[in-house]
């Protein structure tokens, strides 16, 4: 929401300062995003007269202008304005001074050999319009050597703040005074909402849809000139960001930013019949204002005639029935449009418009009847013509409740003790109707002493809901940085910890996982249809997505990683290692889920290792059980089973399990086809570790036992086994782990050979075992019991001894 101060001062009577405007704003909860002053970029350019206009002696199209500036010794500008003369009146900008269309700093300089001080300026180089066919020609009155901001009314500060969408009554600049002057900045001036007098019957109206309209106000003017707008509507438009179209336009788009009352006006003449409020037919379009074409169905609410649909209501009207140049006859539309109805409508359509961002958010309803007196005295003022009767159909729904309010709450809920007179009185000069209650809750005397008040919210409070409310409006007026800040009480002693088993698992996690190497990422929980599909597809989509690209609830954290990974390496990284803990959401649950991404070199190029090395399976399987073994899962005990999905890439990705069902993560290369997706060039490998399937440790106290070391030294033996070629390395391993787990404390392969001595469909795996004494060392005996054991347990996978 932007405003100048000028504007601001239409309706709040004060002196505060600039600062102490903006203070005040952010104290009330309207919080100030910025400030800035058009004049200042403009300090440096003054009103100047050209006394005379030479041909330049090197350039035809060229002028040497004598200036006066108002300081009594004449400059020389060289001017290449077709409108040069001697005796306009215009802008000069002076040495130093910095042109704002294109950054451009003057200074003294030699055109064509002749020396120019400074540029007489166009509206485009001071970025005041789009004209630049000449340089600005100011009244002859103009007074000479002025600040040219002065002159032309331009220093005047625009706030632009940023107004929450509970605060409807706030999208105009009135709401925002009222705001100011119940904070003690001034006093609300009273609104001029005299009606013009009619004469005549008004428009015909017809509302069919009272759910989408409940109420529509309309009013006739015939003979007006649809021109330009006055300067000082423009200016205010023009400072807002709002373009200047004309008379008529400008006017709805005035009262709307003043009042937060948006209107519409339609060309008579191209009207046909009753307009009629209605629901929209299935497959009926409507060229709006905007010149694109909408496609409507049965929920949305819009105002047509005979003809078909002009308008789509409190969104945007219609090309069709626009006004123009030509018009001479207007229909002035003031209606009350339901927010809901509005919200839908707008998502459906993916419309947005200055009327609906205020219609969704809830208009004053009750503000109908000035509304259309305010714009029809606007036009005929502006305009001429001569309005006719207003014509009122529908019914004004009721806005505003009335509830019971207790004064103490402003303490005990807002924690700020305020004197129920200064409550009372704060409720007031925001609108509301107060009334003081006995403890019987019979209205007395604010002298007489009361227990309560009866609090009616206006109309253009929407969001008041009940006594905490109420509260939250005393508060922000009296100013929150007036609570005092108390601290909870709390039980002497060391705090319980607070963290859940889950939590401290991904804190772990997350540890671990930066101590690899790994950089957190955080991407979106939701992805685009297409990116869901190429991972399974998603099974929660959003009725009102942000966008359509965020459009389905992730099932895998893979696409925004993959995504990530692709704007990285495109900003030329060489070596992207990712991490992400996060949610996926399944058709049963949402599942907490680890998942990394390794993409790009490992190593770079170098003499040692000559080409960059890639990642490979093998990398993302040393970060799953890196990460499985932080996380407190038996590392020892899980199985490599299968291939890991249609995502990942078939023969080089595979799962961790406990069992055959129990899947703890899935790891191994990405498959080419879905990289292609992405558009990521080269191997990526990942790591899927779901949190959830990790077994919780078992509850042992707080107390662990004390460590203590074996007081004898390992022993360790190695043994080659030949098995099948399709053996998995790990069944072996772990067979020989377990062949006895009195003895035997860790197992571990350190070597794999095929080729010569080894038969084909065979290959040789050594596995050193890691035999721990007890209260004696091991006899030659013992060692070969163990060794036996060993030998019988590999052969039960088809392993025999290598010889």
């Amino acid at each position: 929401m932007k405003f100048t101060l000028s504007w601001l001062k239409e309706h709040l009577d004060t002196d505060a300062t600039l600062d102490q405007i903006d203070e005040a704003l952010t104290r009330v909860g309207l919080e100030v995003e910025g400030i800035e002053n058009p004049g200042e970029k403009l300090a440096a350019f003054r009103v100047a007269k050209v006394l005379t206009a030479e041909r330049h002696p090197q350039a035809d199209k060229l002028q040497v202008l004598t200036i006066d500036a108002g300081d009594g010794v004449p400059l020389q500008v060289v001017c290449g304005a077709p409108n040069a003369r001697a005796g306009l009146v215009g802008v000069l900008g002076l040495p130093g001074a910095v042109v704002p269309a294109n950054g451009m700093v003057l200074k003294v300089a030699a055109v064509r050999g002749v020396e120019s001080n400074g540029m007489m300026c166009s509206t485009r180089e001071l970025e005041l319009g789009e004209d630049h066919d000449g340089i600005i020609e100011l009244p002859e009155d103009a007074p000479i050597g002025t600040s040219f901001p002065d002159y032309a009314g331009l220093n005047d500060p625009v706030f632009d703040v940023s107004i929450t969408p509970n605060r409807q009554d706030c999208m105009g600049v009135r709401g925002i005074a009222r705001d100011l002057a119940a904070a003690g900045l001034g006093t609300l001036k009273p609104l001029d909402a005299t009606p013009v007098k009619g004469q005549g019957a008004g428009p015909e109206v017809r509302i069919d849809a009272h759910e989408g309209c409940p109420a529509y106000y309309g009013q006739t003017v015939r003979g007006v000139t649809n021109g330009a707008s006055p300067d000082w509507m423009q200016a205010r438009l023009k400072a807002v960001g709002q373009r200047p179209i004309s008379a008529l336009v400008d006017i709805t788009n005035y009262v709307m930013i003043d009042l937060g009352r948006p209107l519409h006006v339609y060309d008579k003449a191209k009207l046909s019949g009753a307009l009629v409020v209605r629901k929209a037919k299935a497959g009926e379009q409507v060229l709006a204002l905007n010149e694109k074409t909408y496609t409507l169905d049965e929920s949305i609410t819009v105002i047509a005639d005979d003809n078909g649909v002009h308008d789509i209501g409190g969104i945007m009207g219609g090309e069709d029935t626009g006004v123009s140049e030509t018009t001479t006859d207007v229909v002035i539309e003031c209606a009350y449009f339901d927010p809901e109805h509005i919200a839908r409508a707008g998502q459906k359509l993916l419309l947005t418009s200055d009327a609906r961002t205020r219609f969704e958010r809830g208009v004053d309803p009750a503000f109908l009847e000035d509304g259309i007196a305010i714009a029809t005295r606007l036009v005929t003022q502006i305009c001429g013509g001569s309005a006719s009767e207003v014509t009122r159909v529908g019914t004004l729904p009721r806005v505003g409740i009335t509830t019971g309010y207790d004064p103490v709450l402003a303490e005990t809920l807002g924690g700020l003790a305020i004197p129920a007179g200064r409550q009372k009185a704060i409720l007031e000069s925001l609108g509301f109707t107060v009334e003081p209650l006995d403890a019987n809750g019979d209205p007395v005397g604010i002298d007489a002493g009361f227990d309560a008040f009866r609090v009616t919210a206006p109309s253009w409070r929407r969001d008041i809901d009940g006594p905490a409310d109420l509260v939250e409006e005393v508060i922000r007026i009296e100013g929150i940085d007036n609570v005092p800040s108390t601290p909870l009480p709390r039980a002497p002693g060391v705090a319980t910890p607070t963290a859940t088993p889950e939590q401290k698992l991904e804190r772990r996690m997350r540890r671990t996982a930066a101590s690899r190497g790994l950089n957190e990422a955080v991407t979106w929980s939701f992805i685009a249809e297409k990116e869901a599909a190429a991972v399974g597809g998603g099974a929660w989509t959003l009725a009102n997505p942000i966008s359509e690209d965020l459009k389905v609830m992730r099932p895998s954290l893979l696409p925004g990683l993959l995504m990530a990974a692709g704007r990285n390496t495109k900003r030329g990284a060489t070596s992207v290692r990712l991490f992400e803990i996060g949610r996926r959401y399944l058709a049963d649950a949402e599942k907490p889920t680890l998942t990394a991404l390794l993409a790009g070199d490992k190593t770079p190029r170098g003499w040692a290792n000559g080409k960059a090395q890639p990642f490979t399976a093998y990398d993302a399987k040393a970060e799953a059980l890196a990460l499985l073994e932080a996380a407190g899962a038996p590392v020892g005990n899980l199985q490599v089973m299968g291939e890991a999905g249609d995502a990942w890439h078939p023969g080089q990705s595979a799962t961790l399990r406990l069992g055959p069902k129990t899947v703890l993560a899935a790891f191994g290369m990405l498959h080419p086809a879905l990289l292609k997706q992405f558009d990521l060039d080269g191997p990526v490998a990942a790591v899927e570790i779901f949190l959830d399937a990790i077994p919780a440790k078992r509850s042992t106290g707080f107390m662990r036992p004390a460590y203590t070391p074996p007081a004898l030294q390992a022993v360790t033996r190695d043994f080659a086994f030949i098995v099948p070629a399709e053996l998995a390395a790990g069944d072996l391993v772990r067979a020989v782990r377990g062949a006895d787990k009195a003895v035997i404390t860790d197992a571990r392969l350190f070597d794999l050979f095929t080729g010569a001595g080894v038969e084909d469909g065979k290959k040789s795996l050594a596995v050193e075992v890691t035999l721990q004494p007890g209260e004696k060392s091991f006899t030659d005996a013992e060692i070969k019991a163990v060794a036996d054991k060993v030998v019988a347990a590999a052969a039960k996978l088809g392993a025999t001894l290598r010889g």
